[in-house]
């Protein structure tokens, strides 16, 4: 029976056949009616006419179209009316009711529909509805029964659809006992047709990840029935089907990997007879590898302990990149793409490589390098092309994972690699080019530092090749090679290297002459003032590209030219280009002046040559801002451009453009232009720079950045490389004001004033915990720039209430942390994303730490007030089992210290037992924490403190004893406990029994030659001690020379700068002259190398 008049359901009828009409102007025309009449005014009609028509009409075509539009003007968000509007969904602000008439009548559709594509239509709108009440923590109480009874139906259609809706829509059957869920599976995986099957396992996987993770065990007991879905499919061919189900145990084995220990071989060697199944699609045999890396992602333990696991997965990873280049074997039509960015992703060769990177660095060298390498040699000597090329592809992808172990084998591997280059296969060639490219960057620094002969004169000729795409990827190896290469490595290669590259310059093909120049730019870039030689010949060149009028295809090339020319310039610097600086900054601006479109891509280049240039020139800059300014502060001002999608062909339309992230969102998707934000994020770190460079002169920019774009930038949601950029601008800003004005000017304090309550608000507002950490780097920075007593009693109040929220949340981070970890199962492995929160975290404590050290340095005992309310932090920190806690909390404590002086024993109670129990700590960084808070009082604290520093020596000296005292984790606890004795000796010895035996005592804890803030006061305090003939330091010629060769030690070490150097020096030369020890044999008695850096301090 309708609910509706006639002239409604004609009306409806009339407006769905205009909708879906070949005519463009009766198309838009009825969806204009679709919006402003009926959905605007009557949504109550729309809605229930369309699920008649699904129900009434005998048309195929309008029942699907009619389902279709359903759950689009479902979903449309609106906002209520009323006292207290808000933005719903427009379903859910339907009268009851209507809902209740609405679902009845689509659960009947549902039920009665018998094309299986309109029922997965009307399925996919039922789910929409269930999705909403789930959404709004309502219920839709009769769905379950009719679904459960689907799911037993007589008819597969019904099943399938059943399982469907549990696919979108799990939260559905979360609370339903586990028996009820166990058997509705345990049916479906047995089902006698293979969709439903299939249904049932996508629906399986959508709910167990849906579920609390301490209920997924009551599940594992499926897993022997959804494997048993898999080998009928193989065996029939079915290849679409097994895709399918591939699919859904990749979800489930990211999900929980160990869920299938009991039977991991069985599901091993089953997926290794797919991927080895050439009968098979491609996608289907790349989804059964895809299965296998994902155990290697998360349960590595679980892969290496199988028996042939590693071997079989890298025979078939080195079998699937063999599959290359089929219908080119002479690699012409290869070589005469110039689309070298051209989509591989689905290629079989392409999976296999991303595979072995997988493998290597997950499971490591131990386990990959031995049947990898046993596979290696025959493949590189195979008169197969497609065996050699992947070979040496495979030598890319697992140099990064296996680096530890390969390093020192590289004369090896090497001997493997560089025959490629000659190789008669241009792509063997290109693929040899490719491995020593990676390489460069995998094994950096050794392979520049020990075989930069045998790299660069074996890859130099290559860019003689005849064909342009191995010349270009020998160029583009060489960047990843000189970029980590230092100056005096390449200066020997330069005559030759540049001259080839200037060869390539003239190249027939424009992405050779692209890549040409970028290689001369890393080239540069490295070489720094030994380019200056090459100077004159390239300059010209690059000038001469960057004056001609050129048409739209040669843009990237000019912009590479401003590149190079703009890198070089940085590289030879001002004095070296004379004119020509000046001569480039008018051709840069002659560029910008004549860009018209939107898509050029000389716009960015030349936002990064503009920075490039003002680093060159300096305040010479300062005249050309003008014309710089202008196009980046448009950029950096920009807002973000969002869309809300309604629908698929919405979300189509935008995803085929360019720059767009799609972020879903109950059950709609918002669309977010990233390449605005990616400029607008690049705009504001370029004006760091000039900020940075420029100082004073920058400051006519400064108020209009910080009211436009920085200060907004904190809080720019939508982009967290925005807000990160924000915050590094904010500092540099008020440090150009401070370099124009003054530090105590008014302008200073005003912008200061403005500045100082938006980084306060947006400590309590940030979400990201690694750009909170950001904010209050923001904070400490500009503090430190504006100077002593910026803070108000309201600013430091505010401060420690953001704290308090951000301590609060993380210790809940830190207990949910905790109940996850004993959650997880033996051989899992470590989830990834919790090992990056807990470093976010500890990053963040220690910018909150240095945040509390800059307002107790700038504003000292008047912090106290607002400080001491967040004690019961402080104290429960302290105490903590967890080390970062604890070491955070000893930090504070020791900011106390230094900064408060005798108030500081108001807090004894909370100091005392914590720097006792720290110089016990078992973590090397508490112990000098504790160390260096001793000293500290000992230095700052006064009288007070005289007892427990005095108590505290036998501990310092035991910190200095330790076995383990000089290894590189434990120096620096013991040079700051050496330095703390030194401060109580000279500072606070008032209550030190013995002096003069703690005296002969301390000699023995030096030297001190790594922590630069210990060194001075050690070192001083022994010259005081030379200086005063103390009987300690001449208690025998042995300590007297031990005492010159920790002075000697610490000026070779640098630890010792400037005029405490110097003053330390000549403490020692007297100290050997009261001993009477001659200096000549004193130097004698240091290493070569020791001597030479000392000398001078002596002579």
């Amino acid at each position: 029976m309708s609910l509706l008049p006639p002239e409604i359901h004609a009306a409806l009828a009339t407006l769905t056949q205009n909708l879906s009409s070949a005519d463009n102007a009766i198309r838009t025309h009825a969806e204009e009616q679709l919006n402003n009449e009926w959905f605007t005014k009557r949504p109550e009609l729309l809605l229930v006419g369309l699920v008649e028509q699904i129900q009434r009409s005998q048309d195929t075509s309008t029942r699907s179209f009619a389902a279709i539009l359903f759950r689009r003007m479902s979903t449309k968000t609106r906002r209520s009316t009323g006292a207290d509007p808000e933005s719903k969904e427009q379903f859910m602000l339907l009268e009851p009711a209507q809902k209740v008439a609405i679902r009845q009548k689509l659960l009947e559709c549902l039920q009665g529909e018998r094309l299986p594509d309109v029922r997965h239509k009307i399925g996919d709108a039922v789910a929409e509805i269930a999705r909403q009440y789930s959404d709004n923590g309502e219920n839709w109480p009769e769905l379950l029964q009719v679904l459960f009874v689907s799911s037993q139906s007589q008819d597969p259609g019904q099943r399938e659809s059943a399982f469907r809706i549990f696919t979108t829509t799990p939260g559905i059957i979360e609370k339903q006992h586990e028996a009820t869920v166990l058997s509705a599976f345990t049916k479906g995986f047995k089902d006698s047709d293979v969709t439903v099957r299939i249904a049932a396992m996508e629906a399986f996987s959508s709910f167990f990840i849906s579920i609390q993770k301490n209920s997924k065990k009551k599940y594992y007991s499926l897993v022997p029935e959804i494997l048993n879905i898999l080998p009928p499919l193989k065996d029939s061919g079915d290849s679409d089907n097994l895709s399918k189900a591939f699919m859904s145990l990749i979800e489930l084995a990211e999900e929980a990997p160990m869920m299938f220990k009991p039977l991991f071989h069985v599901l091993v060697q089953f997926s290794m007879t797919v991927i080895a199944d050439k009968d098979l699609d491609n996608l289907t045999r790349q989804n059964a590898l895809e299965l296998m890396g994902t155990f290697a992602d998360y349960a590595s333990p679980l892969c290496r302990k199988d028996p042939t696991y590693t071997s079989e997965m890298v025979t078939q990873c080195l079998s699937l990149m063999t599959d290359v280049g089929l219908d080119d074997d002479d690699a012409a039509e290869w070589n005469a793409s110039e689309d070298l960015d051209v989509e591989e992703s689905d290629l079989n060769h392409v999976a296999g490589e991303q595979c072995m990177d997988r493998l290597a660095n997950k499971l490591g060298g131990g386990a990959v390098l031995p049947p990898t390498f046993n596979w290696l040699p025959r493949m590189i000597s195979s008169a197969s092309w497609r065996d050699r090329h992947a070979a040496l592809m495979a030598i890319s992808a697992i140099s990064e994972g296996c680096r530890d172990l390969m390093i020192g084998e590289l004369d090896k591997v090497l001997d493997l690699v560089v025959p490629a280059l000659r190789d008669t296969h241009p792509r063997v060639r290109w693929a040899g080019c490719n491995a020593l490219g990676q390489m460069s960057t995998d094994f950096a620094g050794t392979m520049q530092e020990k075989y930069h002969q045998v790299v660069l004169s074996n890859i130099i000729p290559v860019l003689d090749a005849p064909e342009p795409r191995i010349q270009s990827h020998a160029a583009a190896a060489l960047v990843n090679f000189c970029e980590e290469a230092e100056k005096v490595t390449l200066e020997p290669y330069l005559d030759d290297l540049l001259s080839r590259l200037l060869h390539l310059l003239q190249s027939p093909k424009r992405y050779v002459q692209e890549q040409a120049l970028s290689t001369i730019a890393t080239i540069a870039d490295s070489a720094e003032t030994a380019f200056g030689k090459y100077y004159d010949t390239l300059m010209p060149l690059l000038f001469s590209v960057l004056k001609e009028e050129q048409s739209k295809e040669y843009r990237l090339l000019r912009a590479k030219a401003m590149e190079c020319a703009t890198l070089i310039a940085l590289a030879v610097g001002k004095e070296r280009m004379g004119v020509n600086a000046m001569e480039l900054v008018q051709i840069l601006g002659n560029i910008q002046r004549n860009i018209a479109d939107a898509d050029d891509p000389q716009s960015q280049y030349l936002l990064h040559c503009w920075g490039r240039m003002c680093r060159v020139l300096g305040q010479d800059f300062v005249p050309y801002l003008s014309g710089v300014m202008p196009p980046l502060l448009e950029l950096a001002s920009a807002k973000a451009d969002i869309q809300l999608l309604d629908d698929e062909e919405q979300i189509a339309k935008v995803q085929q453009e360019e720059g767009w992230e799609m972020v879903p969102l109950k059950g709609k998707v918002i669309g977010i232009k990233t390449s605005i934000l990616e400029d607008k994020h690049m705009a504001i770190e370029l004006i760091v720079i000039y900020a940075q460079q420029l100082k004073g002169a920058f400051e006519p920019y400064v108020m209009e950045i910080m009211e436009k774009v920085s200060l907004p930038g904190l809080a720019f949601f939508f982009h967290d490389p925005v807000r990160v950029a924000s915050a590094k601008s904010v500092p540099v800003l008020l440090d150009a004001m401070k370099h124009a004005h003054g530090s105590g000017s008014i302008q200073l304090q005003h912008v200061w004033e403005i500045t100082v309550e938006k980084i306060l608000e947006v400590l309590s507002a940030e979400p990201a915990i690694d750009t909170l950490a950001e904010m209050y780097q923001c904070f400490y920075e500009s503090v430190e720039v504006v100077g002593k007593n910026c803070l108000t009693q309201k600013h430091m109040a505010e401060f420690i209430e953001s704290v308090r929220s951000t301590l609060e949340d993380y210790q809940q981070r830190v207990k949910q942390r905790a109940e996850e970890q004993q959650e997880t199962e033996e051989g899992e492995e470590e989830n990834e994303d919790i090992l990056f929160a807990i470093e976010d975290d500890q990053t963040l404590l220690s910018d909150m730490n240095k945040a509390f050290h800059t307002i107790f340095k700038n504003q000292e005992t008047s912090f106290l007030p607002s400080w001491a309310r967040l004690m019961p932090f402080y104290d429960a920190f302290i105490t903590s089992s967890d080390s970062t806690q604890r070491q955070w909390a000893l930090c504070i404590m020791d900011d106390v210290l230094e900064f408060c002086g005798d108030q500081s024993w108001s807090y004894q109670d909370h100091i005392r037992k914590p720097l006792v129990d720290g110089m016990h700590d078992a973590i090397p960084a508490n112990r000098q924490a504790a160390c260096y808070g001793v000293g500290i009082a000992a230095q700052k604290g006064g009288a007070n403190w005289s007892s427990f520093v005095a108590e505290s020596l036998p501990m310092l000296f035991h910190v200095c004893r330790l076995p383990e005292a000089r290894e590189d984790d434990h120096v620096f606890a013991t040079e700051n406990a050496c330095a703390s004795i030194a401060k109580i000796l000279q500072m606070n010895s008032s209550k030190v029994p013995n002096v003069q035996e703690v005296f002969a005592l301390w000699l023995s804890t030096l030297p001190v030659v790594n922590d630069e803030e210990a060194a001075p006061y050690a070192y001083m305090f022994l010259a005081s001690l030379i200086d005063q003939r103390n009987p300690a330091v001449f208690a025998s010629p042995e300590v007297t020379r031990q005492c010159f060769v920790a002075i000697a030690s610490a000026l070779e070490a640098e630890t010792l700068q400037g005029t405490t150097a110097q003053r330390v020096a000549v403490a020692g030369k007297q100290l050997l002259q009261t001993a009477g020890i001659d200096i000549t044999q004193a130097l004698a008695s240091l290493s070569p190398e020791t001597q030479q850096t000392v000398a001078p301090f002596f002579s």
